[in-house]
């Protein structure tokens, strides 16, 4: 039996559901031994809650922003959307951090679920040794892209930004660099017409998926790699005010 700890958002339009298809397709040989919860941060921006909603408002604009806001203040409303009611649902403990998740205060409480490994899908903080050398086995994170390209925040964003034909998900063993590691599954999706908001819910699922794809790799024990090189890496941080303009300029649309 392989022992898992999920690390994540408490994010209710994209991650949730992802979260709970992840949960009802888990393997009868993996158990969850529990799940550290992070605030959320939409759209990969790490800011305090007033700080993002004017992050949003001023690169995004009113209408995305109200559009946006309102679908997330709905979700957070309904129990379904909680992550708390999905785990304990999927009999899942729950962990929330008072301080940040490699301060040795979070360490010992996630060291004490005993994991063999860790799964990050979106936990918006960095990852440094002391944490992912809890799990032997280490621990795999989710991008929504096809690594070495598009390392960093909101690839699914810029794939569509730069007229891309396909983008995909890569489930990459953990280093403390960003998005830097080793590959084990990486699945293609392609783009067709997809809006952001569609193509972020349609990788999700590939996504989940492929996780599971890539503990039965790590489980076998011998898991073929993909490389990730560094001297082929594209790397984006979250878009500017020109980069929505050009983005919307390109026939691209958000929602």
């Amino acid at each position: 039996m392989m022992r898992v700890v999920l690390l994540t958002q408490d994010e209710p339009l994209f991650l949730v559901p992802s979260i709970e298809y992840l949960l009802s397709r888990k393997p009868d040989q993996v158990e969850v031994a529990g799940c550290v919860v992070f605030d959320p941060s939409p759209l990969g921006k790490k800011a305090g809650t007033v700080g993002r909603a004017r992050e949003l408002l001023r690169v995004f604009g009113p209408a995305y922003f109200l559009h946006y806001g309102a679908k997330f203040a709905a979700a957070r409303l309904k129990p379904s959307r909680r992550l708390s009611t999905v785990l304990r649902r999927f009999a899942v403990p729950e962990l929330r951090l008072k301080q940040n998740v490699n301060a040795p205060e979070s360490l010992a409480p996630i060291r004490a679920l005993q994991p063999d490994l860790l799964i990050s899908v979106a936990a918006n903080q960095i990852f440094r040794r002391a944490l992912i050398e809890i799990a032997p086995k280490g621990c795999l994170n989710l991008h929504s892209a096809l690594l070495p390209k598009y390392r960093g925040l909101m690839p699914t964003f810029w794939v569509l930004k730069n007229g891309e034909k396909e983008t995909g998900v890569s489930v990459f063993l953990v280093d403390e660099g960003i998005d830097s590691g080793p590959i084990v599954v990486q699945k293609h999706v392609p783009i067709e017409t997809n809006s952001l908001q569609e193509l972020i819910r349609r990788t999700k699922v590939v996504g989940m998926d492929a996780v599971w794809e890539a503990v039965e790799k790590i489980a076998s024990g011998k898991p073929t790699l993909i490389p990730n090189p560094e001297s082929e890496k594209t790397y984006f941080s979250f878009p500017t005010k020109a980069d929505v303009r050009a983005f919307r300029a390109a026939g691209k649309r958000l929602y």
